[in-house]
């Protein structure tokens, strides 16, 4: 059973530090996998690296935080080659496709090469939840501000554009990134602008918010609008989940 939506899960965190792992899933990644409707079975997520560039020790990890959880997992790897035979088959069966952070713009030129761009489109018009942190939260969005190109934050304005929206993520964490995404929305260069503190998720049915979640007390998420010659933000509270079992 998978969602009866499109639904996108955009996030800047989900994973914490295990005991006996190094690292585990937390919340947000447990309610993407509880939208997908993934019941009476072992949750079927794919574990997408390429903005790390495949770097095998995330996908080990990533491994180890699934079986922990109880997920079967399946990684998608692009370096150097697709690691499956038919990547669209294998996408359109997962319950939660989970996109690791790192580079956004580098993600973005590799998946367009190999059309996952079009399957990733085609999986969430058919249910399959998209979710991911950092990169893997701006790639759904019109854009937003990456490090993908130099330790000083530019903007990214080509993402994939399944959601009308711009994207700021480690809102709290990284000085740098809600001035740049103010000047962005005031100036035009990004529409409407869905921001989230570390440990914050925002839960999207087609392209319309319904949800801000955290894993975390105490932080927020925003809408950043523009107003003239400059912006409003709002700040939107999140509901705080569950710690996961």
């Amino acid at each position: 059973m998978i969602a009866r939506e499109s639904t996108i899960v955009a996030t800047s965190g989900g994973h914490r530090a295990g005991r006996r792992t190094s690292v585990l899933f937390d919340a947000l990644v447990h309610h993407a996998v509880e939208l997908s409707g993934a019941h009476g079975r072992r949750p079927r997520v794919m574990y997408v690296g390429t903005a790390v560039g495949d770097a095998e020790h995330f996908t080990f990890r990533m491994t180890e935080a699934a079986r922990v959880a109880g997920f079967d997992l399946t990684p998608l790897q692009l370096f150097p080659m697709p690691n499956l035979d038919d990547i669209e088959g294998a996408v359109l069966d997962q319950d939660v496709v989970w996109v690791m952070g790192g580079s956004v713009a580098n993600l973005l030129a590799v998946w367009r090469v190999h059309g996952l761009d079009r399957v990733l489109r085609r999986a969430w018009e058919s249910g399959v939840v998209l979710s991911g942190v950092s990169a893997g939260s701006l790639c759904w969005f019109q854009g937003g501000t990456t490090d993908s190109f130099g330790p000083e934050l530019r903007p990214l304005t080509d993402a994939l554009g399944f959601l009308p929206y711009g994207n700021g993520v480690h809102y709290d964490s990284d000085p740098g990134r809600r001035p740049l995404v103010h000047r962005m929305v005031a100036d035009g260069t990004l529409p409407v602008t869905h921001c989230t503190d570390d440990g914050v998720g925002l839960v999207y049915r087609g392209t319309q918010l319904v949800e801000a979640v955290s894993e975390l007390p105490g932080k927020g998420a925003y809408i950043v609008t523009r107003d003239g010659d400059s912006v409003v933000e709002e700040r939107v509270e999140p509901r705080l989940l569950p710690g996961p079992m």
